[in-house]
């Protein structure tokens, strides 16, 4: 199976830059999205073959997931559980649960400028692992989006000029670092321990045209499926967001 996920930073802005072509090319059977910056009944955009599902923010043009599948899934939620009801309003969640495993796509919160909601995204990233360990407990889990962190300085073009930036604090990366260790493991960096290769770029100071990128969309899996994993790749060719898509080829 294929899994495709991407930040199209604006999914009404992406198709005028040829994402239904690119949707077109990947060819996945699962495509997942995150910032589709839209509310219900904005863009009415179907695939023959596919289904989807919609997390929409309570904020207008901010935030928001998606995910189109060429499966039926045996059951889809949204948010990361009633009890934390404080998380779910931002749409930043949206999970599907098959036959043999549950796919998650997330769009993980920015610290943003001057850290200002770093204390947030604590109580979120101990919370979304909290809801990803429960998922674990019944079947493995596939999780992808943009988690919005870079986890060690292969990662990013410039790790020491970035160090208490959003995106690669001590504190962020601790936390990808302890979610791992809960029996999650980066597909890309299992395939490709040395590559260097980013999914996201400022529209700044032409970082893409420079390649001074960052890496902050992944697909992690849980240990018991790790053996599955059988292609990782970064699209680097694909143009049309700030961020490129990622994929994860799962025998499964």
């Amino acid at each position: 199976m294929k899994f495709i996920s991407w930040n199209v930073n604006g999914l009404r802005a992406c198709v005028q830059k040829g994402f239904e072509e690119s949707f077109r090319t990947l060819d996945a059977d699962f495509f997942c999205l995150q910032e589709t910056k839209m509310q219900a009944g904005q863009l009415d955009l179907q695939f023959e073959g596919y289904s989807s599902y919609w997390n929409y923010a309570d904020k207008k043009g901010y935030s928001g997931t998606a995910i189109y599948t060429r499966l039926k899934p045996l059951s889809v939620s949204y948010g990361i559980g009633e009890e934390k009801d404080e998380h779910n309003h931002e749409g930043r969640v949206i999970t599907l649960e098959m036959d043999d495993f549950f796919l998650v796509t997330c769009y993980t919160p920015n610290s943003q400028d001057g850290l200002r909601r770093l204390d947030y995204r604590m109580t979120w990233e101990d919370d979304f692992l909290a809801y990803i360990k429960t998922l674990d407990a019944r079947k493995p889990v596939i999780l992808c989006g943009d988690l919005n962190v870079a986890h060690e300085e292969i990662d990013l073009k410039n790790p020491k000029t970035n160090r208490k930036n959003a995106g690669f604090t001590d504190e962020e990366r601790a936390k990808m670092t302890r979610f791992l260790s809960e029996g999650f493991v980066d597909t890309f960096r299992t395939l490709h321990p040395d590559d260097p290769t980013y999914s996201w770029w400022s529209y700044r100071f032409k970082a893409r045209e420079k390649n001074a990128g960052w890496r902050i969309d992944y697909f992690l899996v849980s240990d018991s499926i790790k053996d599955k994993i059988t292609e990782a790749k970064i699209h680097t060719d694909i143009m049309g967001s700030d961020h490129c898509p990622v994929e994860v080829d799962l025998n499964i």
